[in-house]
């Protein structure tokens, strides 16, 4: 599943969205650690890596403003870093990675680098990141003036030789089939449909499917930091940013200056995609229940139920009535599942998704239509939808093994159906691709501590649905020294963006300073929407 902003676009989890000179040559290039080195194609990759690397740290950024249709205005600047689509190859077919940035907004003495940022997916864009000091947002006011904020779209993702898996406007057309069967029929069109878009990212974006891993990701992020000319990454991780995090502090643990990894992907190979997958079907249903105690608090507002038994029933029943009739002819129980699962996502969606479900209820169906239906006019929305559902699904199906038994799929996911049944179905469906992957599965890196490997600070919530707590508990043992922020019950995915002072000063210190508390720290939960 997504880790990062669902839009309404997408059938199961969408896109995001609605989610320097190179002085330092010697440093930028300094060899890969061993640790990257588990067989002769991983040298022949290292090695050609620190060949990348070497370019880039030769080459720097051409910073420019930025292309009027990028959304990104001064004093953001735009740019371009080169890296082998295969890095077995280095002088083979290169592909360009868009990268873009806004300079440290204190004095020069202050500077301490580049803060590189990813927000997620697989298939998310980190290109808004420096718009967090043009907007002056607050939490982000102390890092800013040590920092250049720097993002970038990576590889498969929007302008960095973007990949597809079908067409846009097919991508989204609605209403989709129930994603939860009701037959073995139903079962078998979906197979169809998963098998399908398998051999669609084939056809539409074959010759970089084999290249579309975390490694390699990892990999260019090293190439970044060289091009920046930066002797050490520092570096802001959230939700699947979290494993690149992890993997880079694997492969190159000793170009690490800071970095804060923010709602944990599990690291562990095990977890590593399919498991993680069944991980999260179990989360979201807690988060949900944890909205619906929510809302059913707040019946006064909203009026859908004062326990949160009535809050289901009222939702039982908008789904069974948009399954019957699907709502304006567009909004069936996919379409619906694309909107409100944003709320188990993120604290910031209760209010809206509460208020669209209120509205429907006291007989307004026009506000549901227009949250959960695509737009078809949005042509541009429509295709960044679908690259960044083609890049989800090309980076954890290449990432590693997945079962190709139809069998053991049905079988888990019908199990876990029975008490979670809010995501599982779509889930199931959405990763399905990967049981009949066209190129050639990885074995996941194996995430531990290397040498030179500074104290990494991790952050997460105990009730997140996308990245459940283990996540981080695994990860926080794998890296020695590291440092675990817990937010006690609280759940929304992303912790880093919310006020919360227990946590917004201790990213502040540690970016800052590299300083962490001498033991793990429990923060209570950041302030509950208020309707």
């Amino acid at each position: 599943m997504r880790g990062i902003r669902p839009t309404k676009r997408v059938t199961a989890l969408g896109s995001a969205g609605a989610l320097v000179t190179a002085t330092l040559i010697a440093g930028a290039v300094a060899a890969p650690s061993a640790t990257a080195s588990a067989g002769r194609g991983q040298d022949r990759e290292a090695r050609g890596a620190a060949v990348a690397a070497a370019k880039a740290a030769k080459a720097g950024i051409d910073w420019q403003d930025c292309p009027a249709d990028w959304g990104f205005v001064k004093p953001i600047q735009c740019g371009w870093v080169t890296v082998p689509l295969d890095y077995a190859h280095p002088n083979g077919k290169q592909i360009k990675l868009a990268v873009d940035r806004i300079g440290n907004t204190g004095t020069k003495a202050e500077r301490q680098g580049a803060l590189v940022y990813n927000p997620g997916g697989p298939g998310g864009s980190g290109m808004r990141f420096p718009t967090r000091v043009t907007n002056k947002n607050p939490i982000w006011a102390n890092t800013a003036k040590a920092y250049d904020f720097v993002g970038f779209d990576p590889r498969g993702v929007g302008h960095s030789a973007p990949i597809s898996c079908i067409d846009p406007q097919e991508f989204v057309k609605a209403p989709k089939a129930d994603p939860v069967p009701d037959s073995e029929a139903d079962k078998r069109a979906q197979r169809k449909l998963a098998a399908e878009y398998a051999d669609g990212c084939a056809e539409r974006s074959g010759a970089m499917l084999p290249q579309m891993t975390t490694p390699n990701t990892v990999r260019d992020l090293d190439v970044i930091r060289a091009a920046l000319g930066e002797k050490k990454l520092n570096f802001l991780g959230v939700s699947y940013g979290t494993y690149i995090g992890a993997v880079y502090g694997t492969m190159y643990p000793g170009h690490v200056r800071r970095m804060v990894v923010d709602s944990v992907v599990n690291p562990s190979r095990e977890k590593i995609w399919y498991e993680a997958n069944l991980d999260q079907d179990v989360a979201f249903e807690g988060r949900w229940k944890d909205w619906e105690d929510w809302v059913a608090k707040n019946d006064a507002t909203f009026h859908l139920g004062d326990t949160r038994a009535e809050v289901q029933d009222q939702w039982l029943k908008l789904r069974a009535t948009a399954k019957a009739n699907p709502i304006g002819g567009v909004v069936g129980p996919a379409e619906l599942i694309g909107f409100f699962q944003s709320a188990p996502y993120y604290d910031s969606s209760w209010v809206p998704v509460a208020t669209v479900f209120s509205q429907y209820v006291a007989g307004d169906t026009q506000a549901i239509i227009d949250a959960a239906a695509p737009d078809l006019s949005d042509t541009a929305g429509n295709a960044s939808a679908e690259n960044g559902n083609a890049v989800y699904t090309a980076v954890e199906c290449t990432d590693a093994k997945w079962p190709t038994s139809w069998k053991k799929w049905d079988r888990d996911n019908t199990r876990l159906n029975k008490n979670y049944p809010f995501m599982t179905w779509a889930n199931a469906w959405l990763n399905l691709p990967c049981a009949t992957w066209p190129v050639k599965q990885q074995t996941p890196v194996n995430v531990r501590t290397g040498k030179g490997l500074p104290a990494v600070l991790i952050v997460q919530s105990t009730n997140d649905a996308a990245t459940p707590y283990e996540g981080a508990v695994e990860l926080h043992k794998r890296f020695k020294g590291s440092r675990l922020i817990t937010e006690k019950g609280a759940g929304s995915h992303g912790v880093t963006g919310l006020v919360n002072p227990c946590i917004n000063e201790r990213v502040d210190t540690y970016l800052l300073t590299g300083k962490t508390d001498k033991a793990d720290v429990t923060c209570a939960p950041h302030a509950t929407p208020k309707p």
